[in-house]
């Protein structure tokens, strides 16, 4: 390989675990190995790796700190002839989220992220001390500035001043958690619009794997210093990417034209290593199309959950409908149909076309099939119930508005729909705690806002996986798991047939909420936008149906703080994005 400036990174794109760091210094060594084999002269690895991320409290763990450091120390003694990025938690009176610079077996130096993110999902300011300055390496002659995830989504330092003082390349070690958009949106707005602004090539190297409720997508790009992208990893997949980068030459016309701050850049570090032979063809892994990344990022969300805390098996209650078709199919794809048991339990008002399509669902999934009928359950609810629940019964006051089931929970016949829901969420836990399986749940994101759920009954389990999914996308998932079948694996009867919940005759969902088509534009304004009624009513909703869905959101705050946790596919998931008290008056 020619020319002074020419440099081979690698990025490698693992999947660590939080707290396993016994186990994230071995697939980073693996990973540092590989990078070497390639004869890079530069390899990254994503923010956090040894401790994995985000590792939340323990880092208030000093034994935790002291572990992450010792695996830091054993990295590095392994390290020669290449130099290596690796993202730590370090200790120095306080805690920083940081860098480490591996070579020639020791730990060279530390940049300490300097931007932490304190939004969202993201609580940096309550573990770590942002660094003081930024930080600069120069390998073989080459000048290459050292951040941090946050670090580069904002103009100005530390980048600009990295590239101020001669950085042709910045690195950039991440752990972006995934919402739908959010790898292009990441490429084309942050790593390129940086690149163009402080006029040096950017290499991201981002996590990837499932975390409790975060998906990490990988999508780790190496974009020039006009923003191009040259190099481009797959997504929600473990990859070493590996190219051979041109530098752009220092000179005025590349600097930036001022650095806010007036922070210097220093060189901490200046390593040796060998010139690589020949060149590398750098992939360029083509984007998903939404639909696709949605659906991978539920697959590797579930697969990660389940394998990560040690479960076997999952169980899933398959009534027929689409938001437990949807559940199936993702539980199959995650964790393959050896390991997933699907649980039929009619009811009087089950319709014989859903139990056929549930059955059908499960035998073309291949998945096991448990039918368990609570006719008698609920005759036994019944009788126990009789007396205390009749009309001329004392009463035990009056309900109250922001009563926790469906529709006005006061009417008795939702007493009875409840018990049901129930009934079916204690024998799938039943199963649970005889075989420890995980229990999925099959309710989403549009049910969970405005309360359409059961809690102890379809609410009852250990992980939702479509809890971020409105209804209206559970529909496209589903169709786009058909059509990259090439055949029904959920009948078309499902995706066709009006959503109930079956639990009295005749049920239809439209006849306690709005068609999901309006809902959820109603939902996506309020929840995810964070848009007022009357917005919402100017945007041409009438203020009757805004005001009557928003109460429902508001009241369903305590039950939604009960739910299990659940996969972040959207800006404003439930949970780690949006937190409201649940004693709150403030409407609308």
């Amino acid at each position: 390989m020619s020319g002074d400036q020419r440099l081979r990174i690698a990025l490698a794109q693992i999947n660590t675990t939080v707290g396993d760091i016994d186990g994230n210094v071995a697939r980073i060594r693996d990973a540092i190995g590989a990078a070497r084999a390639e004869r890079a002269q530069l390899v990254v690895l994503p923010e956090l790796a040894i401790p994995g991320y985000p590792p939340e409290d323990l880092l208030l763990k000093r034994h935790f700190l002291d572990a992450n450091r010792r695996g830091l120390e054993q990295i590095a003694a392994d390290v020669h002839g290449i130099v290596a990025l690796v993202g730590f938690a370090e200790a120095d009176g306080f805690v920083h989220n940081a860098l480490g610079v591996l070579a020639d077996g020791e730990v060279k130096a530390a940049y300490t992220k300097m931007l932490l993110p304190n939004y969202g999902v993201f609580d940096e300011r309550r573990y770590f001390e942002p660094g003081p300055s930024p930080a600069l390496i120069e390998i073989a002659g080459r000048v290459v500035g050292l951040t941090i995830c946050e670090d580069i989504w904002f103009p100005g330092p530390p980048a600009a001043a990295e590239a101020l003082a001669g950085a042709g390349l910045i690195v950039n070690a991440s752990a972006s958690p995934y919402h739908r958009g959010k790898g292009m949106m990441r490429e084309r707005e942050t790593v390129a619009a940086r690149a163009r602004e402080v006029g040096a090539a950017i290499a991201l190297c981002n996590a990837v794997g499932g975390q409790d409720e975060l998906v990490f997508d990988g999508h780790s790009v190496v974009v020039d210093d006009s923003g191009e992208t040259v190099a481009r990893a797959a997504a929600f997949e473990e990859q070493l990417l590996v190219c051979d980068l041109e530098l752009p030459p220092f000179g005025a016309e590349r600097r930036p034209a001022e650095v806010p701050g007036g922070m210097d850049a220093t060189i901490v570090a200046r390593i040796d290593v060998p010139e690589p032979e020949g060149e590398v063809s750098a992939p360029l892994s083509e984007p998903l199309t939404e639909d696709a990344e949605v659906y991978e990022a539920l697959k590797l969300g579930l697969r990660d959950y389940v394998d990560k805390n040690g479960f076997q098996h999952v169980v899933l209650a398959l009534s027929g409908g689409i938001d437990s078709s949807l559940v199936a199919l993702v539980a199959a794809d995650a964790v393959g149909p050896d390991r997933v048991t699907a649980v039929v339990m009619p009811s009087p008002y089950s319709s014989e076309g859903t139990q056929a399509d549930a059955r059908a669902t499960a035998a073309n999934l291949g998945v096991s099939l448990v039918e368990i009928p609570i006719e008698p359950a609920m005759r036994a609810y019944a009788e126990l119930l009789e007396e205390v629940l009749a009309p001329s019964a004392p009463s035990a006051g009056a309900v109250p508005a922001g009563n926790p089931e469906p529709g006005q929970a006061s009417a008795p016949d939702h007493v009875e729909e409840n018990i049901q829901a129930r009934i079916r969420g204690n024998l799938v836990m039943a199963l649970s705690n005889r075989f420890g399986w995980l229990v999925l749940t099959t309710g989403n994101k549009s049910e969970l806002s405005v309360g359409y759920a059961t809690l102890y009954g379809d609410m009852a389990g250990g992980f939702a996986v479509i809890k971020d999914c409105f209804k209206t996308l559970v529909y496209r998932l589903v169709r786009y798991r058909n059509a990259l079948e090439g055949r029904e694996l959920v009948p078309q009867t499902v995706i066709d047939r009006p959503p109930s919940a079956e639990l009295r005759p005749d049920q239809l969902d439209e006849d306690s909420l709005p068609p999901y088509e309006v809902l959820d534009g109603i939902l996506e304004a309020y929840v995810e936008r964070d848009q007022g009624a009357d917005e919402i009513v100017a945007a041409g909703h009438p203020q009757q149906l805004v005001d009557g869905v928003i109460g429902m959101v508001d009241r369903a705050e305590y039950k939604r703080r009960q739910a299990p946790p659940g996969i972040k596919i959207t800006p404003k998931a439930f949970g780690r994005d949006r937190r409201l008290p649940i004693t709150n008056r403030f409407r609308g």
